[in-house]
């Protein structure tokens, strides 16, 4: 079973690739005002597909716990969320092994964890843009067509973040021992 904390299109996107191949995906969703912690996925988002919801307050001790409790039987976690941000909310990858050694830790940002941009907000024009493959888009003498997010945060961020954990998950088989 694998936990999805999932933010915008990379998180989900290989959450709902590995629902599809067959894994057992919880996602974790933000608990709304007025919710009963059950939530159904939406009937047209299609990166919810394959996979049960649960609404949980991770600012609240309890939601912590809660998640904590749930990590304790998982294969891996999925986070997509800027750094230091599940490290404050107490689920940080030490928080995490402390509850499941075996636990592979799927995170991805924008940045990386470190670094000049670490913290910025990231998003597939930036990284196709920063990167050049935005000049090579579009009809020769005119400016670039910006693409759907297929090349930065798709391909870039959410096959990436699925091959990597299904590695992960396999090392874990051998060794025992969960991974970032």
């Amino acid at each position: 079973m694998r936990k999805d904390l999932s933010c915008l299109i990379v998180t989900p996107m290989a959450a709902m690739l590995l629902a599809d191949l067959g894994a057992d995906v919880i996602r974790i969703d933000r608990l709304q005002p007025g919710d009963l912690g059950i939530k159904k996925p939406k009937q047209f988002d299609i990166l919810a597909r394959g996979r049960q919801s649960v609404a949980i307050d991770l600012k609240h001790p309890h939601g912590m716990t809660c998640v904590l409790d749930m990590l304790r039987a998982a294969d891996g976690l999925i986070e997509g969320f800027r750094p230091g941000v599940m490290e404050r909310l107490g689920l940080g990858p030490e928080d995490c092994f402390a509850v499941n050694p075996r636990l592979v830790y799927g995170r991805v940002t924008g940045w990386g964890q470190t670094g000049p941009l670490a913290s910025a907000a990231g998003h597939d024009l930036n990284y196709i843009a920063l990167t050049g493959v935005l000049h090579a888009i579009g009809r020769a003498g005119q400016p670039p067509t910006p693409p759907l997010n297929l090349v930065g945060g798709f391909g870039g961020g959410g096959l990436y973040l699925a091959f990597g954990l299904v590695c992960a998950l396999l090392e874990c088989q051998s060794s025992g021992r969960g991974q970032v």
